[in-house]
């Protein structure tokens, strides 16, 4: 959840906003990457959630962060998030931490990147006696122990979110993901890359699966996370079985975009309450929390980052399916990801793999994976055969587009921790269970030592 954005031209028609999506493509030379990742943090002394104000705040960490040349941005008085050379530090409602990545080329700059904020993150953490928490949901923390930080949306989120399912609020305050902003060169580009991303997203769900504890004991997932999303806004989220019919394009993304409801619209450094309210009568006027006046650019942009299903359309295509992890995987999802979509050959074999499964199938593996990770039956398999040709088609990706780095080394090794995954059979929310009924006797203050970056 990124900040508002606060300018833009006026919008006249539907075409407009049609265009501001197809003006995202671009050829494929000028394909970039962009990798999101949040993380809890927690104090080492009590191991208790990160307040926003404090010696050892959330503030006291975007200040720290400073000196490193990251300039601050304020809402409403307070430091919210910080910007340097195209990335960004935002906070998520329940103050996790993460990291917008710049628009980069290769993998070996995406991992580098990781590396250099995750090692500042550190210094400044172990100045505060704070520590930082690779997980995709809050292991211990009651919801009601989770301080809210001091962002004008979040609180119009949190109170619109319980009146369209029970996983909202969770989602908002106890949960942490990594995904990857993908370029298109095309509609039709677009078209194929968004099915496959939509139809292999249970695929990465449970390869990244992270999230088998809640306050203090397992919950019954292995991704809690995803679980979640399940019952947080059906108007909002989901696997879009549309995206499949024929038709679909730009502007079947648009008018489902345009029908699911409002959050707030934002004028003069203020978030307004247009919660429940409909874009399209905003675009005639006649929104009620601004009578007689019409949308501009940043208004759409802002209204398209309230959509959460499992990969989502800007002016690129966002995979959003995967629990936030170890350090060593933050590397991997951007490299699945383009290892599928960014190489012709890889993507038409991607397509190949799931182009003919039913809205059912895909909606089966969407509702079993927070449970059942790989060991999801599938086509009198499991999930864990199809993962298996997935990464090999990922694989075969990244070696075509033999990117090497100084060492002559292309990018398919950031999949060896998936390769690993899908050999053993064992997620990483298996591993964290295995720990937790052996090493750590049913300890759960242990994965803020085991898990901590």
């Amino acid at each position: 959840m990124s900040g508002a954005e606060t300018a833009g031209t006026q919008i006249e028609s539907k075409a407009d906003l049609v265009e501001f999506i197809a003006s995202g493509a671009k050829p494929k030379a000028n394909w970039r990457i962009g990798t999101e990742h949040e993380k809890f943090g927690f104090r080492l002394d009590d191991l208790s959630p990160l307040p926003y104000d404090g010696p050892q705040g959330i503030r006291a960490m975007l200040e720290g962060m400073q000196r490193f040349g990251w300039k601050p941005i304020e809402d409403g008085g307070h430091v919210i998030a910080l910007e340097m050379d195209g990335q960004s530090v935002t906070l998520e409602p329940g103050g996790q931490f993460e990291l917008s990545g710049g628009i980069l080329r290769t993998l070996h700059e995406t991992c580098a990147e990781v590396n250099t904020h995750l090692d500042q993150v550190r210094t400044v953490a172990e100045e505060l006696g704070v520590g930082f928490l690779g997980l995709g949901f809050q292991p211990k923390w009651r919801l009601d122990q989770i301080p809210m930080m001091p962002k004008g949306r979040y609180k119009i989120m949190r109170d619109y979110m319980p009146k369209r399912g029970k996983g909202g609020l969770e989602m908002m305050f106890r949960s942490c993901t990594v995904q990857v902003n993908l370029d298109f060169g095309s509609e039709a580009d677009m078209i194929k890359k968004f099915r496959v991303g939509l139809a292999l997203q249970p695929v990465a769900t449970a390869l990244f699966a992270n999230s088998p504890f809640v306050e203090g004991k397992p919950s019954g997932f292995l991704s809690k996370r995803s679980e979640v999303w399940l019952d947080t806004d059906p108007d909002r989220t989901g696997m879009l079985p549309f995206a499949f019919e024929q038709g679909f394009g730009y502007e079947a993304y648009v008018d489902w975009a345009l029908d699911v409801p409002m959050y707030f619209v934002y004028r003069d450094g203020k978030y307004i309450d247009a919660s429940g309210q409909s874009f399209r009568d905003f675009m005639a006027g006649r929104l009620p929390a601004l009578p007689g006046e019409i949308p501009n650019t940043a208004d759409w942009i802002n209204h398209l980052t309230t959509m959460f299903p499992e990969a989502r359309i800007k002016k690129w295509i966002e995979m959003r399916g995967a629990d936030g992890g170890p350090w060593r995987r933050l590397c991997a999802l951007p490299a699945l990801w383009v290892g599928l979509l960014y190489d012709q050959g890889a993507l038409d074999a991607a397509w190949d793999l799931c182009k003919d499964w039913t809205a059912e199938e895909r909606q089966t593996l969407r509702d079993q994976v927070p449970v059942t990770a790989l060991a999801t039956p599938f086509r009198g398999g499991t999930l864990r055969d199809v993962a298996e040709q997935v990464l090999k088609i990922a694989s075969a990706g990244l070696k075509s587009r033999a990117e090497n780095d100084l060492f002559g080394e292309d990018e398919s090794h950031f999949l060896n921790a998936l390769h690993d995954t899908v050999a053993r059979g064992m997620t990483p929310a298996d591993d964290m269970l295995a720990l937790y009924h052996g090493r750590w006797a049913g300890n759960i203050d242990k994965a803020f030592t085991d898990f901590a970056y």
